[in-house]
This record gives structure tokens, C-alpha cells and sequence, in this order.
């Protein structure tokens, strides 16, 4: 039988999402829990890839067992698993149904403040360095939104096979001195969110335009000054299936 879980987890304290021979990853926990708790041999396939310190508040997995699965099943493996990963539910799917592959739309959330945090530093981006022009940031997103191919928002080349990427939402909401980026696509390339965001800094601080931004685009070039945006400040919000309701 083939099983999707459900998930969230905080990614400050992991390598990321995938096992690493040098680090301790959130799939190396879940696996680890899902052998010990159905006494099977599981290695479970993720959504998608998050770099080392970007959280996720909604993540999807699958796995393959034909050991019973027990109706306190999520309770179990929280029970287990370390105070940073929640699992939330699981769904049984059928057994073609994958948790990378059929993922219509993932949408992730940039979370910057302009004021020093003390009690969630590790959750959000502070920024303090100088004012930022968030019309010119907001402008930034009308120009990106134009483009389907980006190679200058990829942090590697290596395992991509296209660089295509359809982005169906790009937009900033400003709370006081609370900023978030939101951005949904049916893909991402490797760090393709944190050197968007770090793109928007570097207009912010006027360091580039919008019309250099616009012909990095369409050179498809990497730009001089947009380094990748921290790991922090990023979370994945949010993965859309044909075939899965959103959980109450």
C-alpha cells in the first residue's frame, strides 16, 4: 500500500529535507520513525527538496508498507520524532500516486522584519541595515511574473532538467514593519526563492533597477549583486494535489 503524510517541521536544526551523508536531514527522522514504528524497511520520497534552515508548514511524503498501519498512527510518530517535526495526518493514495511528481503547485512565504526579534530569531529574516523601497520591490514582481524561464534565479544547474518555471503568483503584504513575499509556481529550481528575495533586496537598496532586472531576465544571466536571501526567513506554505482535500 502507498501512504501520503502530511507534515510540518522546523528546518533550523537540519541539513535540510534530504539525507545527507554530513548531516542530520527531516527525511532521516521520518524514516528512521516510520522503520522502527511499522518494523519495515521505508524510505520515503518528499515533495520536494528544502535547503538547510528553511521550514516547511505544510510538506507532503510518500512511502510504501504493507505492515498494518495503526489508527493512532500520527500520535505514534510524534510521539517519536523530535519536537520540531509535526506529522499531521496520513492519507492512503493509490499506489501510482507520487508526493514530487504530482504536486500541481507549491507556494512558498518570504518572512522579513524591520525590528529585532528576539524570541523567533531562527524564523524570521531581520533586517536592518537601511531603508527599503518596497514600491520598486513591488514593481519587481510585475517584471518577474512576465518571465517563465529562469536561470538566473538557479543556485545550480546540476539535476535540472529545464529551467522553465510557471510562477502563478508573485506579491509582497506588509503588516507595520512585518514584510512577506508570496510566491506559488507548479515548480521551484534550487534556491530559486532565496535569490528572488535576494534580487528584491538589492532593488530595495536601489543597488539594482528594474530595467536590469528586466535584461538579466531576458539574457537569462546571473546578477552581480543578488546574493541568496538567508535560509531562515523561508517557508514552504503550502502543496496543492487533484486528489487531496485540504486538511480541517
Amino acid at each position: 500500500m502507498r501512504y501520503f503524510l502530511e507534515i510540518a517541521y522546523r528546518g533550523t536544526h537540519y541539513s535540510g529535507w534530504q539525507v545527507q551523508p554530513n548531516g542530520i536531514s527531516v527525511q532521516q527522522k521520518i524514516d528512521e520513525a516510520l522503520c522502527m514504528i511499522l518494523r519495515d524497511d521505508i524510505h520515503c520520497i518528499g515533495c520536494g527538496r528544502t535547503d538547510a534552515g528553511v521550514h516547511a508548514e505544510q510538506f507532503f511524503l510518500h512511502f510504501d508498507t504493507n505492515a498494518h498501519i495503526p489508527a493512532n498512527f500520527p500520535l505514534r510518530m510524534n510521539t517519536f520524532l523530535p519536537d520540531d517535526i509535526l506529522v499531521k495526518r496520513i492519507i492512503e493514495v493509490d499506489e501510482k500516486a507520487h508526493a514530487r511528481f504530482d504536486a500541481t503547485e507549491r507556494s512558498y512565504e518570504y518572512r522579513m522584519l524591520m525590528h529585532k526579534e528576539i524570541f523567533i530569531p531562527e524564523l524570521v529574516y531581520y533586517y536592518h541595515y537601511q531603508p527599503l523601497d518596497f514600491e520598486q520591490m513591488e514593481k519587481a514582481c510585475k517584471v518577474i511574473l512576465q518571465f517563465d524561464d529562469f536561470p538566473s534565479f538557479c543556485k545550480s544547474k546540476q539535476g535540472a532538467k529545464t529551467t522553465i518555471v510557471h510562477l502563478t503568483d508573485l506579491h509582497w503584504e506588509h503588516k507595520g514593519d512585518a514584510h512577506v513575499l508570496h510566491v506559488s509556481a507548479d515548480r521551484f529550481l534550487r534556491g530559486m526563492v532565496r535569490l528572488i528575495m535576494g534580487a528584491m533586496l538589492q532593488i530595495g537598496k536601489g543597488k539594482m533597477t528594474l530595467a536590469e532586472l528586466e535584461k538579466g531576465l531576458q539574457k537569462k544571466e546571473r546578477f552581480k549583486y543578488a546574493l541568496s536571501a538567508p535560509a531562515n526567513g523561508l517557508f514552504l506554505t503550502k502543496v496543492k494535489y487533484p486528489y487531496i482535500r485540504k486538511s480541517k
